[in-house]
């Protein structure tokens, strides 16, 4: 963006949520989690039971503050059919693969996760998600932020971010757990084994104007094993 669209933007500056960080138990990668006080920022709880999202389906969450929330899903992948296939210069670089294969585009198994600071029509939205792929026998889970949707402005950058999530979906649930602050989203993956940090600047998911809604655009169905979202009341913060 130019100077000029910055200072249009106002104050832009942005201090990420303070993580804990420590060796994962296989001691071969760090793990990043925000620090247990953000919890005491939770209120006006939501629960959902059990659910079967079935591909193609988009639901949204209600009760919650969008704008400003905290987010916690847990996914269940039972039973899977035939898996997209990517061979090893796939693996070289997912943030070009999350691009390739962003939130529009239907999979197998994926993209299943959350739209979050959408509007009420869907325009604008920013995805968080999984979407299981396949190479050389073993499964490979993609975690990505996918903003290239996230504003109907054509100044801000609408990147789109990703990473691998290190965990067998057989054997494993998946876990997101998505902090969402205004124009800020934070997103924890396998219980902070990934973290993509983002900027979204939408024109119509502001305030109240923007919605939560947890997707599956795969044809394959994902179980939510869990789902919790809280609103956020504002930190305190003292020098």
């Amino acid at each position: 963006m130019s100077r000029e669209d910055y200072i249009k933007q106002g104050w832009s500056g942005v201090q990420a949520i303070p993580r804990k960080i420590w060796l994962d138990k296989s001691r071969k990668q760090l793990v990043q989690w925000p620090v247990v006080e953000i919890e005491k920022l939770r209120v006006n709880a939501i629960h959902l039971p059990r659910t079967e999202l079935k591909g193609g389906s988009v639901h949204e969450i209600s009760g919650v503050t969008a704008s400003q929330a905290d987010v916690e899903v847990t996914f269940e992948l039972s039973k899977m059919g035939k898996i997209e296939e990517i061979d090893s210069n796939g693996l070289m670089n997912p943030q070009h693969l999350c691009s390739q294969k962003g939130a529009a585009v239907k999979g197998s198994v994926g993209p299943f996760g959350l739209l979050v600071l959408a509007s009420k029509s869907l325009e604008e939205r920013t995805a968080v998600f999984f979407r299981v792929f396949k190479s050389q026998n073993k499964y490979v889970v993609l975690m990505c932020s996918d903003q290239s949707r996230s504003s109907l402005r054509e100044e801000p950058g609408k990147a789109t971010y990703g990473t691998f999530l290190n965990v067998d979906p057989l054997r494993e649930k998946l876990t997101l757990r998505s902090l969402i602050d205004h124009s800020i989203v934070e997103s924890f993956g396998g219980k902070g084994k990934a973290c993509i940090t983002s900027r979204v600047y939408p024109k119509l998911a502001i305030d109240g104007g923007a919605h939560l809604y947890v997707f599956n655009n795969g044809t394959s169905s994902v179980m939510i094993s869990s789902f919790s979202a809280w609103s956020m009341k504002g930190a305190q913060i003292k020098y």
